[in-house]
């Protein structure tokens, strides 16, 4: 599994760090960045659900 962020709709609001920390961080400028490509199987739970809460939608699941 795969995620991606979309820079243009990405807020900086952080859900996707406080949920899984080990995959997502802000950078410099406060967008979501993801720091394990592909997703590691015992967190694509976590992946998944990170997507689905992300309130500006900016989350999405990439190919894979």
């Amino acid at each position: 599994m795969r995620v991606e962020v979309d820079r243009d709709r990405c807020e900086g609001n952080a859900i996707c760090v406080n949920l899984v920390p080990q995959l997502f961080e802000l950078d410099a400028d406060d967008y979501s960045v993801v720091k394990l490509d592909p997703v590691p199987a015992e967190l694509e739970e976590l992946a998944a659900r990170a997507i689905r809460e992300c309130p500006r939608v900016a989350l999405r699941r990439g190919p894979d």
